[in-house]
């Protein structure tokens, strides 16, 4: 039998659950009489090199070369600035309140130029030399099935960072995360028939030239050079006559990943606004319960 409530004023349902009266007040609530713990200024030992505010979810408005030319996606935002040895701490709440500024104005879209105006306007609010931005986001592209021509979306993780300076300007870099398919070479060769094969993650981050300004869309060149280096790619819709076409292209094309990271490599020391790179694979084995890793960076410099 279901009990009946006497069900108390809502104030009493919190007392009975811990809440209790507010106590004397005797601290200022005015800001300007308000103590800055922040901003005391003191010999500290140590100069921080990066403090600020992680994990910060956001909109962003995305262009692309792939359909869909531009998307909203939801970005992930790290900003940091240096603070020196006399300095206890910086104003936190300015990191945020210069996101919401762009997001007043029309909204973030991400591109290099916003996020150099973006760092030095932060390091401006901050009334510190230098900022840093990172902002990490999926991104989402259209792929055919190569028989059927029938779109699906896949998508890749990415990474953008930027870094200013007083005196020193700017620096930018980015990462792109996605998946492909490889067919070992090893199993192919030894076996009458067949091969396993195995899903991959081709994971690239570069530094990007000092004139580089997005002529060329990094996140379409970055994973064209895992995507085109693979055994396969990955499809989100595949019919029989896709399936078939995939699976011989793959056989076609087996790779370890070692193959995978030079291959890669030779693919980013090709393109002009890449200054420096890493590559890294990691093929999640189908026959085996360990993953097999590769990597490699270098400088053109």
């Amino acid at each position: 039998m279901t009990r009946k409530i006497n069900l108390p004023p809502k104030k009493e349902r919190h007392k009975l659950f811990g809440s209790i009266e507010p106590g004397l007040k005797v601290k200022p609530t005015e800001k300007e009489q308000m103590p800055d713990l922040q901003n005391t200024k003191k010999d500290f030992l140590f100069t921080i090199d990066a403090v600020g505010i992680s994990n910060v979810k956001h909109p962003i408005l995305l262009e692309s070369e792939l359909n869909p030319k531009q998307q909203t996606t939801i970005a992930s935002f790290k900003m940091t600035s240096k603070i020196s040895h006399d300095a206890k701490g910086t104003n936190m709440s300015r990191f945020t309140e210069q996101l919401e500024t762009y997001r007043q104005n029309g909204g973030f879209t991400l591109s290099i130029k916003n996020l150099y105006d973006f760092t030095k306007e932060l390091a401006e609010r901050l009334k510190q030399k230098d900022a840093s931005i990172e902002v990490t986001f999926p991104w989402f592209y259209e792929r055919k099935g190569p028989s059927s021509e029938l779109i699906g979306l896949n998508h890749a993780e990415a990474t953008i960072a930027v870094s200013y300076a007083e005196g020193a300007g700017f620096t930018s870099s980015a990462s792109l995360g996605c998946a492909v398919t490889t067919l070992c070479p090893c199993s192919k060769e030894i076996s009458e028939y067949s091969a396993h094969n195995q899903r991959g993650y081709v994971t690239m981050n570069v530094e990007f030239t000092k004139d580089y300004h997005e002529e060329k869309d990094w996140k379409a060149a970055l994973l064209e050079a895992a995507e085109s280096n693979a055994s396969a790619r990955i499809h989100p819709v595949l019919k029989r006559p896709d399936e078939k076409m995939v699976t011989e292209t793959a056989y076609e094309n087996p790779r370890f990943v070692e193959d995978m990271v030079r291959l890669v490599a030779a693919d980013l020391y090709e393109m002009d606004f890449v200054q420096a790179f890493t590559v890294e694979c990691r093929n999640e084995e189908s026959i085996h319960l360990h993953d097999a890793i590769a990597r490699l960076s270098y400088r053109k410099d």
